[in-house]
Parts: structure tokens; C-alpha cells; sequence
């Protein structure tokens, strides 16, 4: 398949999607800050609905934000189409502009959560605003789903984003391209477990030999952990708190654990082998808790199918989309693993995610644009 439009007459006006972009990344929204997130979902909403979408609010839950759900006007609307998964929320606390403000430098545009991934979902938008603008249809009826929790693994989304996939033939995500510009067609298995250390409390200034530092049991398990990472599965420790009180032996600390794996049997040993740690002193104790889980997206022929057809897009319009089976979770882990055909990876080229290093390369954004225009008007 290929689009019978010229995609290059697209309008892409970058100067002009900067400018609207900039008041996507100025509205911080860290997944943790419901406001926050709502107050980001609020421009997107008005942003879709001025493009003529019929928009639709969607409560949070579980304390996360709010998602928006966006179906623009179709002669077929309600028969299976084509879902764009998107999500605004970003790992960036609220404040984080005075560290990492908006500015654009050559080819490069800073901005928190400007590649992760605010602007894929603008870009897709935008996709979406060009071929209106020049009153060209899409085949299938288009739905934007935007969600407010894709940064902690979608524990309060995941259903409404399986129940949404399983109404559509495809689902595009504009998470950021890969370095060389490839898109995704498959995905690692993602787990997140808690590992809590009890020790014995004691004074620290009058009895620390008395007690056995929590503290000191889980900085001990933290190489443990990280040392049993491999290519095929890996495990990293993003997050550990513990104590209260500097004049106290530490009962009780924890850290948060990222475990991503090839395949669901590497997987299921990954949590095994954090089951069966053990503490390095006897009176000190370990508990396991297993938390949110993205499950493996397998490639499939129909997401390769998918992927050729934005192959030959790309192709066409003079760049080359190599495909990849990708570490890091998205939204697209559920449709994928679904069967639902699923092309991840579809936002514009950049590097820095989730650092004061996160920016985009500008030029990318019509490119890609362009890219996922063709994608939704030839797709049927």
C-alpha cells in the first residue's frame, strides 16, 4: 500500500508547530501531579477539538489524571479504524523548565518531555490537521487516545487502552524514533517489583551495635540486583528510600526495581532469581513485591506488514525506517501483545529522554509528519 496523495504538498510549516509545540512543554505534567497532567490534557483537548474531533474526557483513577479520547469525523465512524496511542504525562517534576527551558538551538529543540513523547503526539496531530487542511480523507476512521500514566506503566490506562485497541485494525504510537531512525515492531517483557529490608532498630549514637541497618542490607542488595543484568534480561534500581531518622538505626528501606526481558520465560526467571535473594545478615529480612507488568510484544506478519507499508512511505518521501524488537516499555506493549497490528516508534528523531538533555531534531518533525500522514491515509 501506498498513499495516492503527494505527501510532500503537505502544509508543514515547522515555525508554526514549534510555536503551538511550545505550549505543550511549558504545561509541565509529571505523571505523580493529577493537576498538573489535567492541566495538559486541557490543551490538548481544545486542540483536537479545534481541528474538528469529537472529544471526550475521560475521568482518572487510582489518583492519576485524566485521558482524553479524540474520534475525528469519518463517513465510516464507529467501524474499526486506525487508533494513534499517545500519552502526555513525562517523568519531569513540575519546575523542571528552570533547569531545562524551552530553546532551540540549530537543528535542536530543548524542552522536558519534548522527545518523551509531547512531541510525537503534537506531530501526529498535526499529521492528522495537514491532510484536513487539504481536505484529503483518511480510508478508516481515525481515534487519538492521550493518557495520563504511560511513565509508571499504565497501571490505571491499560484497560481503557486494550479496550480501545480492540475496536481499531491498527494502532500507531509516536513514541520517540530509535537513533537511526527506525521504528519498533516489537517489544521486551517489562516488570517492576519493590524489594523492602527489615533490620533491628537500635540508638545509633548510644547502641548501634545493637541494631542491623536496613539501610545498609538493601545498598548491599542494590549491587546484587543490578549484578545479575545480562543482554537478554536486564534489572536496574531506579528508586531507594529508607530511615527517618539520622540518630536511628534504619528498620525498614527499599528500592524500586526495573527487570526488562527478552522473552516471558527469561521473564519468569528474572523474578525468581529476586525471590530467592537472601539477606547477607541473618536477623535482617527481604520482601518481595511484584508490581506493574508490560507484557511481551511479539512481532507478528501484521506488524510487519504495517512496518512495510510505512517502509515504502518512508522510502518515497527519501529516508529509510530500519525496524527493531526494542527495550524500553510503551503503550504499544499492550496492543502489540494483543495482536492488534501495532508500529511504535513513529515520533520524531531526538536523544536525551528523561534527562536535561531531552530535545528533538527539528527537521524531523515535518519529516515524520509526513511519515505518519501517509500511514493514516492509505491504510484500509
Amino acid at each position: 500500500m501506498r498513499p495516492s496523495i503527494d505527501l510532500q504538498a503537505l502544509p508543514f510549516d515547522t515555525d508554526e508547530m514549534l510555536r503551538s509545540l511550545r505550549e505543550w512543554i511549558e504545561c509541565e505534567s509529571p505523571t505523580y501531579d493529577m493537576p498538573a497532567v489535567n492541566r495538559m490534557m486541557d490543551i490538548a483537548m481544545r486542540a483536537l477539538a479545534m481541528e474538528g474531533a469529537s472529544v471526550e474526557r475521560i475521568p482518572g483513577s487510582l489518583g492519576f489524571g485524566d485521558c482524553v479520547r479524540a474520534r475525528f469525523p469519518h463517513p465510516a465512524a464507529g467501524s474499526p479504524g486506525i487508533l494513534v496511542l499517545c500519552h502526555l504525562d513525562t517523568v519531569h517534576p513540575v519546575g523542571t523548565l528552570s533547569k531545562l527551558p524551552w530553546r532551540v538551538e540549530g537543528d535542536k529543540c530543548y524542552g522536558p518531555g519534548l522527545l518523551d513523547m509531547k512531541g510525537g503526539s503534537f506531530m501526529a496531530l498535526s499529521a492528522m490537521r495537514a491532510l484536513r487542511e487539504l481536505a484529503m480523507n483518511t480510508a478508516l476512521p481515525v481515534t487519538f487516545l492521550l493518557t495520563s500514566d504511560e511513565e509508571i506503566g499504565s497501571p490505571s490506562t491499560r484497560m481503557l487502552i486494550e479496550s480501545e485497541a480492540q475496536r481499531n485494525r491498527y494502532v500507531l504510537v509516536p513514541e520517540p524514533a530509535r537513533r537511526d531512525g527506525g521504528v519498533v515492531t516489537g517489544r521486551y517483557a517489562i516488570a517492576r517489583y519493590r524489594l523492602t529490608a527489615t533490620g533491628r532498630p537500635s540508638h545509633a549514637g548510644l547502641r548501634l551495635g545493637e541494631g542491623v541497618s536496613a539501610i545498609s542490607e538493601i545498598a548491599h542488595q542494590v549491587g546484587v540486583v543490578e549484578g545479575m543484568t545480562n543482554d537478554d534480561c536486564t534489572f536496574s534500581v531506579g528508586v531507594l528510600s529508607g530511615g527517618q531518622w539520622v540518630n536511628c538505626v534504619a528498620t525498614t528501606a527499599s528500592i524500586e526495581i526495573l527487570n526488562m526481558s527478552k522473552t516471558e520465560a527469561l521473564l519468569a526467571d528474572g523474578r525468581q532469581r529476586l525471590a530467592a535473594l537472601t539477606p547477607r545478615r541473618p536477623v535482617a529480612t527481604l520482601a518481595l513485591e511484584h508490581g506493574v507488568c508490560r507484557p511481551l510484544w511479539t512481532t507478528t506478519e501484521k506488524d510487519l506488514a504495517l512496518y512495510e507499508t510505512a517502509r515504502l512511505i518512508a522510502q518515497d518521501l527519501g529516508f529509510e525506517i530500519p525496524n527493531q524488537y526494542s527495550a524500553g516499555g510503551s503503550d504499544g506493549n499492550f496492543t502489540g501483545a494483543l495482536g492488534v497490528p501495532t508500529l511504535d516508534g513513529l515520533g520524531p528523531r531526538g536523544e536525551g529522554p528523561h534527562t536535561l538533555d531531552e530535545h528533538i531534531v527539528i527537521s524531523s518533525l515535518a519529516e515524520r509528519g509526513r511519515l505518519i500522514a501517509g500511514l493514516l491515509a492509505c491504510l484500509t
